[in-house]
């Protein structure tokens, strides 16, 4: 049943968001800002739905660690299409999310994404792979905070975390802004353990203190992306005592 009321949510915003996506976008030619600010608080709104319809109970620890003030980098863990919707639910500022590619053919979903600065990685082409990252340093210095997932993909293994791909980092070290741990625990439990169907579910998602590049040792600063999946690890570890 639970699957059922959010295809249909989404079909249904979907369809309406047409014409509200070309409403926002006249407006962006008088108010750019808050014309994307109305569409981060719209999908905001959508995704607090989901979760709702799908039962979730979302336990939130160390949301004070994520600065309001300028724009981030989001690290995370990844284990389930619920980490982008519970997640990006509580961004305090535009918020751009790296994607694969093939998200950019999904009619509609694309331009919601791309209206709210996210970007599509090509994980088999470096060049093209390269120029998106070097897309979200823009973003970042602009005042845009980014999220990225460095596994690279799902992780549907028994294994707490893949390894994370260390050129994910490269927005950080390159604009020095704050990197966010973010561990999400028990996400899988809504949907993928039981594919199709939605179940509800208790999960945690822990923002650890930000992490600011220059501040660490030379060696922590040669290894980012291993030295955030540490401090990640350790708060899923702390965190499955708790579901």
């Amino acid at each position: 049943m639970r699957i059922i009321l959010v295809g249909l949510f989404l079909i249904i915003f979907l369809i309406l968001g047409l014409p509200y996506l070309g409403i926002q976008w006249i407006y962006s030619k008088i108010n750019k800002e808050k014309s994307d600010l109305n569409c981060l608080h719209l999908v905001q709104w959508a995704f607090r739905v989901i979760a709702s319809l799908s039962g979730v109970d979302l336990v939130v620890i160390g949301e004070e660690n994520v600065p309001t003030d300028q724009a981030i980098l989001y690290i995370g863990n990844h284990k389930s299409y619920f980490d982008i919707v519970l997640s990006y639910a509580r961004c305090p500022r535009l918020t751009g999310y790296v994607a694969k590619n093939s998200m950019e053919k999904i009619p509609i979903l694309s331009l919601f994404m791309k209206r709210l600065h996210c970007l599509f990685l090509n994980r088999d082409n470096p060049r093209e792979g390269l120029k998106t990252i070097l897309t979200g340093i823009e973003q970042i210095r602009n005042g845009i905070s980014m999220c990225i997932y460095p596994e690279g993909t799902r992780n549907s293994t028994n294994e707490l975390m893949l390894p994370f791909k260390e050129g994910s980092l490269k927005m950080a070290e390159k604009t020095n802004c704050a990197i966010i741990p973010m561990a999400i625990t028990n996400s899988r439990a809504i949907f993928e353990d039981h594919f199709p169907f939605i179940k509800p579910a208790k999960v945690i998602l822990e923002y650890g203190k930000p992490i600011y590049p220059k501040e660490l040792s030379k060696e922590e600063q040669k290894f980012l992306g291993a030295h955030t999946q540490k401090v990640i690890r350790e708060m899923l570890i702390k965190n499955q005592e708790l579901i």
